[in-house]
């Protein structure tokens, strides 16, 4: 079965969502189970603090070094080093560290997602899982003495991971999960207007567009906020979301963002909402990207 087949093979098996609303159902009870402190421990794991996802970061982590446990191993048995051999044990050893990492910031944004990204990223994690178990079990021969049936192991855990990270590749470029859905949009550089001043009431999420950018405004007293209203996270739109105080909750994973900066309150979004300076002027608010984001541009 080549890689297209088998993600053509997923697709075809329904049953694989019952089991990962399921497994995504647990892994949302374990966060809860953490009462306050859980919110933080997934605006922890999400990367919201590192302003980028931080599940990719460790992703790199068991792929470097199980691929140099695999090199090594070829040079230990040409060689007869055991120098060598030592280090492709460490190397394997590195990796199954990095593998807990990755797969606990895995789940964390698993969670928030749901058909088709849910669906491959169960089996994504379950390909991870195997290749981890056989890594693990090729550590164990090692230790005893079974060098080759270790290298074996090790081989064949590759093989699963590859299998893993061409799943991890097909949510990203194929679903987008883990990008910037707020990214790319069209901001004006230079002060436009988008409504009356008279359509924007106190206190309420009201949408705007600037050309094919939704707009969201908010006015608080005499200070009038303007983010870009599709949520980095996965596209949600903020304007049916929750304002509370000087913050806006996006109403499909729950992303809170800092109305006047953009910044990441709470997760599961990395990445903060581009921001826009705004003014009232002969009856009309207008906005413009914040110098931030022009100069980003």
């Amino acid at each position: 079965m080549d890689r297209t087949g088998l993600v053509l093979w997923l697709d075809s098996k329904e049953w694989l969502d019952t089991t990962a609303q399921t497994v995504q159902q647990a892994v949302g009870r374990v966060f809860d189970s953490l009462g306050p402190a859980g919110r933080q421990v997934k605006n922890v794991l999400h990367g919201t603090w590192l302003g980028h996802p931080l599940h990719p970061v460790l992703t790199d982590i068991p792929l470097g070094a199980w691929t140099a446990t695999m090199v090594l191993d070829v040079v230990a048995e040409q060689t007869r080093s055991a120098g060598i051999a030592r280090a492709s044990d460490v190397a394997l050893e590195l990796g199954l560290v990095g593998a807990v990492g990755a797969a606990v910031t895995g789940a964390a944004d698993w969670k928030d997602t749901d058909a088709r990204p849910r669906r491959l990223g169960l089996a994504h994690a379950v390909l991870n899982v195997g290749a981890t178990l056989l890594f693990g079990g090729s550590l164990i021969c090692r230790a005893t003495g079974n060098r080759t049936a270790g290298r074996t192991l090790a081989a064949t855990g590759y093989l699963v991971a590859a299998a893993a990270a061409y799943l991890g590749g097909e949510l990203v470029y194929q679903e987008q999960i883990g990008v910037n859905h707020s990214a790319g949009l069209e901001l004006p550089e230079h002060f436009t207007a988008l409504v009356a001043e008279a359509e924007l009431a106190e206190g309420r999420l009201t949408r705007a567009r600037y050309r094919d950018t939704p707009i969201l405004l908010v006015r608080q007293g005499s200070r009038i906020c303007a983010l870009v209203e599709r949520c980095a996270h996965l596209g949600g739109p903020l304007g049916d979301g929750k304002l509370e105080n000087d913050t806006v909750t996006c109403p499909w994973h729950g992303s809170r963002f800092d109305l006047s900066s953009g910044a990441v309150i709470d997760g599961p979004s990395a990445f903060p909402q581009p921001c826009l300076e705004a003014r009232t002027r002969d009856g009309q608010i207008e906005v413009r990207a914040s110098r931030a984001e022009r100069l980003s541009g």
